[in-house]
């Protein structure tokens, strides 16, 4: 009765098909955020670098931008990035609505109309 038990349930290796990473990181999330980090140290250290009064403020600064842009890449690429982004989706407010035309730049258009096919008429 034990054996009958102990061969219904296989050990899986629960590893196989899951996405690869370094800890917490994805593995394709490494590539990008290495150029991400390489931008925005050029950018701050580079560019805007004689803005800055001390060391600390640069690198302040490059680690809010790098996170930032981390962040956002995480969110726009990530393996289940439609969780979070399908909240944003508008739903459509359908109605049904009956207006008459009105052409805003000949306004007597339609009284134009009107007095022509009254001409036609009469002839």
């Amino acid at each position: 009765m034990a054996q009958e038990k102990d061969q219904e349930f296989r050990p899986v290796n629960q590893i196989l098909g899951a996405q690869p990473s370094l800890g917490p990181i994805p593995a394709d999330q490494i590539f990008p955020w290495t150029v991400i980090a390489l931008a925005a140290y050029f950018i701050i250290n580079g560019i805007f670098g004689g803005l800055f009064a001390d060391d600390f403020q640069r690198w302040l600064w490059t680690g809010l931008i790098t996170g930032w842009g981390m962040g956002t890449w995480w969110i726009l690429s990530g393996g289940r990035s439609w969780r979070f982004l399908s909240k944003f989706i508008g739903v459509p407010n359908w109605t049904r609505g009956i207006a008459r035309y009105h052409s805003f730049l000949e306004v007597n258009h339609e009284a134009e109309n009107r007095k022509k096919k009254r001409q036609r008429r009469r002839k």
